[in-house]
């Protein structure tokens, strides 16, 4: 029966954890450029011994990013971009470079484009992007080609992760590219758009309700055990 509550105690880590990023994908279904992420298991079988049946447990091993598009809002700001398509921005950070699809962008005081929080927005080629002060129209092409009153001055890198760790979430809208990441051209930029999270909501509370009635079976199982335990101990004790 040890064997049992192992597995059990085991599959309740598991929902727990799947219970985190579900509640972390609903909290986030309004935030621009999110995306909505899963659990990936992985099965770890045990023999017992010859004769015996074997002992299967899942363990949660890590988290999947949803890559699916998100819908497109208008917002009219000139740099408000979004992506339709593959491909994500290149933005600078303490941490290192990281990739999002959160193209809500400012212009610095010197002229670069940078998120909300001041991280630089990077080109095809990995520098900051700028645009010249003064400009009275600044344009953005499908191909990321930025255009100060009608003359080209940048374009912005559209780029995928590359190798087959893919992305790794870091924080609720940026990810890191382990393996690196490689320009793509998959992608067509708008601007004066932000791409909305790509979280769907009602099937984010139905995986929750799913969730939360096998973990209550689980702990029902734990306490149906706990209780045949002490019976068994306190029948020993009297005997």
């Amino acid at each position: 029966m040890e064997n049992s509550l192992y597995t059990t105690l085991n599959r309740q880590s598991g929902l727990m954890a799947e219970m985190r990023v579900i509640a972390n994908n609903i909290a986030n279904a309004s935030t621009t450029g999110f995306r909505a992420e899963g659990v990936v298991f992985a099965e770890y079988v045990a023999r017992l011994g010859p004769g015996s049946p074997s002992l299967s447990m899942a363990n949660a091993e890590g988290r999947l990013v949803n890559d699916a598009q998100g819908a497109l809002a208008q917002t009219g700001g000139p740099f408000d971009l979004a992506i339709e398509g593959d491909g994500y921005f290149l933005i600078e950070t303490p941490a290192g470079n990281r990739m999002t699809r959160s193209g809500a962008f400012l212009a610095s005081a010197d002229g670069e484009l940078v998120t909300t929080d001041g991280m630089r927005l990077l080109d095809a080629g990995g520098s900051p992007v700028a645009v010249p002060a003064g400009a009275e129209k600044i344009a953005v092409g499908g191909d990321g080609t930025v255009s100060a009153d009608g003359v080209p001055v940048a374009q912005i890198g559209l780029w995928a992760p590359a190798g087959a760790t893919g992305l790794v979430a870091d924080g609720a809208t940026r990810f890191d590219a382990p393996d690196g990441v490689e320009p793509t051209t998959g992608g067509k930029i708008f601007q004066g758009f932000l791409e909305q999270s790509n979280v769907n909501a009602v099937t984010e509370i139905a995986r929750m309700i799913e969730v939360q009635r096998a973990y209550e079976l689980g702990q029902g199982f734990l306490d149906s055990e706990d209780r045949r335990i002490r019976s068994v101990i306190e029948a020993t004790g009297k005997s």
